[in-house]
């Protein structure tokens, strides 16, 4: 299921920053591909490809940022066993100061979008979302927060210099559009901006549903033996949430039955050809077993760009004008 394999950048307490999380987020305003007016956040509008009544694009407005955070707060919360603070209860959003500083990208249903009143802007039915943060966002602002779990410091200093990052967090879809379409959209849609920002490497967290280990021993043991990341890109969970992933011999697993065990997200980068970091991480407020998914763009294997567009294409295969 869906639900069961969301991807979620979550700031925490004791999370490494430049500065305080409202400064940051205000820090973030000044970036030059976005102007503020008011409460109106505008982003140029890009629209990234549409099939069907699903279009995927990136999200224009802070109305449209919090039909994407009512989107999330419906998955982790309602569907999932994430246990909400009671301003995110009230607001029924998930939310947090990052949302100011990423790009948001939806998969919007266009044929149940509501037209405005009174000349306010239309209502698009968000059914789908992967928050962004672009490395010198980041930079900018309290870095990444993947780094509240994992330390990437080193990876960052290793090739930072030489490599672009983007962190991707946040996915989920609408129970009823949980389908290969809509999951192809968001993956036109992110292969596009990656292409567009020219990012080198895709970094985030990426979730078991649960935290009995047992359950996922033999799922993790298969990423550490088959998939943990060379030692020029690997990054370590922190000491005081390090669980090892080492769980069982390679030679006990059963590696279809620990493929089958993923969820289907882990499973589509793990075939992207994605490492994994050193170590998984309990969030017991999510009720999840989180693994470091890092995916430089020079591993994915040539066979998907026929489906969804070589890197040096400009534009997404399934464009408007396409």
């Amino acid at each position: 299921m869906w639900q069961s394999i969301a991807d979620r950048g979550r700031w925490r307490p004791g999370m490494p920053s430049k500065f305080p999380a409202g400064l940051a987020a205000l820090n973030a305003l000044k970036a030059p591909a976005r102007r503020f007016t008011g409460l109106t956040r505008e982003i140029e509008p890009k629209i990234y490809g549409r099939v069907g009544n699903l279009e995927v694009r990136l999200a224009r407005t802070w109305a449209e940022i919090k039909l994407a955070q009512r989107l999330r707060y419906q998955v982790f919360y309602e569907e999932m066993s994430a246990v909400p603070t009671r301003l995110a209860q009230f607001r029924r959003r998930d939310e947090d100061a990052y949302d100011a500083l990423c790009d948001h990208l939806l998969v919007v249903d266009v044929d149940q979008t509501k037209p405005g009143r009174a000349g306010r802007p239309e209502k698009p039915k968000v059914v789908g979302t992967y928050r962004i943060l672009r490395q010198e966002v980041a930079e900018r602002g309290p870095g990444f927060y993947s780094a509240s779990e994992y330390d990437i410091s080193p990876l960052l200093r290793r090739m930072g210099s030489t490599h672009r990052f983007m962190e991707l967090g946040r996915s989920c879809v609408l129970a009823p559009y949980r389908s290969k379409r809509s999951v192809e959209l968001l993956w036109h849609g992110l292969w596009t901006y990656v292409r567009e920002n020219r990012v080198d490497v895709m970094i985030g967290c990426a979730s078991f549903e649960g935290i009995d280990l047992q359950e996922h021993e033999m799922a993790l043991s298969f990423l550490h033996h088959r998939a943990r990341a060379p030692e020029e890109w690997r990054c370590r969970a922190r000491d005081r949430l390090y669980i090892p992933m080492d769980r069982m011999p390679f030679s006990d697993i059963d590696q279809k039955a620990a493929l089958k065990a993923m969820p289907p997200l882990i499973k589509a980068y793990l075939r992207l050809g994605a490492y994994f970091g050193d170590g998984a991480v309990l969030d017991k407020q999510f009720g999840t077993t989180d693994v470091l998914v890092i995916m430089p763009v020079a591993n994915i294997d040539p066979r998907y760009f026929e489906h969804y567009g070589t890197p040096t294409e400009t534009k997404s295969r399934i464009a408007v004008d396409a």
